[in-house]
């Protein structure tokens, strides 16, 4: 088995921190190294270095190579530029299947907080197994909801279908994208939904071949890279075939129309950390208390997220409020709002401030 760190999204959500130039993967959000450093730390108790690959965009292939000193060069896939997570993934599958032929690959992204790192460990085993036996699957692994959140898609679990090592596989009956918070609370107490995590394990002959089935266009463009993958021609045929792929997600493409995704559950201490807001409930253990980094004098406020650089930030007789201060820009928002971060990454965008991306 290998498998493929994706760490090429732009975690505006993170913002003012993620920038651009450093997204939040390559941010030292919770410890003193960083998300992909941590990632690919917890991988490698399972696997050796050369069957860890790292798929990114071309602009952050040097800050991989610097912050992974022990991975090899050619583990690093370069997209030239973003095209969405399934043109990412048929570029990963285009290479690995050349060189590798028909492996199981499990796919994770750099940007998740996972406290209980040996459980997932474990359930690659079973994964593993269960693929072996059923090669056209994708297993996914599911987190089992500890609250009504709507911020994450959920899967219901269908028919039981497989065990092993203590580890239940079942039918992914159906996804259900951000429900409202009434929604969110009926799945939590039926005790038959999870959140969905973005990770996923594939044998790389049967992802080609779904490729083939939901996005045609960009299946024949991925066996295009694929046919120049070790020659003179590659960097050319990848300038050429990856800018035309579909720009799409390929949990919407793919994942969510195949008949043969099956669900493992899983009970992971998992944050996406996909928001300041749950940044701030994964570090203070989802406590109503403050959550400090850096110099903080506070008097009577409540349930903050002071994130410092230098300056000192003092608070008084506020309530959940997310401050955040880089070199060059302070976001004061209330937690609840915290989604709309994007947004003001967006409006950036349109002002021409890039400066500040």
């Amino acid at each position: 088995m290998k498998c493929v760190i994706m760490a090429g999204g732009k975690g505006t959500r993170l913002w003012p921190i993620s920038r651009r130039v450093k997204p939040k993967q390559f941010q030292k959000l919770f410890s003193e190294k960083t998300m992909l450093q941590e990632t690919f730390l917890r991988l490698r108790k399972k696997f050796g270095v050369k069957d860890i690959y790292v798929s990114t965009n071309e602009e952050y292939t040097s800050e991989v190579e610097k912050e992974i000193l022990e991975l090899p060069k050619e583990n690093i896939i370069g997209e030239p530029l973003s095209r969405g997570s399934a043109a990412s993934i048929a570029l990963t599958a285009a290479i690995l299947a050349a060189r590798d032929g028909d492996e199981a690959v499990a796919f994770f992204p750099a940007d998740h907080m996972i406290k209980n790192p040996d459980v997932l460990i474990e359930a690659l085993g079973a994964a593993d197994n269960f693929l072996e036996k059923n090669p056209m699957s994708i297993v996914t692994f599911g987190i089992k909801p500890i609250s009504p959140e709507t911020g994450f898609g959920y899967i219901e679990k269908g028919k039981i279908l497989g065990k092993d090592n203590g580890y239940e596989i079942f039918k992914a009956e159906r996804f259900v994208e951000k429900p409202d918070m009434m929604t969110a609370q009926k799945y939590l107490e039926s005790g038959n939904f999870f959140w969905s995590s973005g990770m996923y394990v594939m044998k790389m002959g049967s992802v080609i071949e779904k490729f083939k089935k939901y996005i045609p266009d960009t299946h024949n463009r991925l066996l295009r890279i694929k046919k120049a993958v070790n020659t003179e021609k590659y960097e050319e045929v990848l300038a050429r075939e990856y800018p035309e792929m579909d720009k799409i997600d390929f949990a919407f493409s793919i994942v969510e129309n195949d008949d043969k995704v099956v669900l493992m559950p899983l009970a992971l201490e998992w944050s996406d950390v996909g928001s300041w807001a749950s940044l701030k409930d994964t570090l203070s253990d989802g406590r109503k208390g403050h959550y400090v980094k850096g110099e903080h004098i506070d008097f009577e406020s409540e349930n903050l997220l002071v994130y410092g650089g230098k300056k000192l930030i003092t608070t008084i007789g506020v309530k959940d409020l997310i401050i955040i201060d880089s070199e060059d820009a302070i976001l004061i928002c209330d937690r609840n709002k915290a989604r709309l971060v994007s947004e003001v990454v967006k409006k950036l965008e349109e002002s021409g401030k890039v400066t500040l991306l």
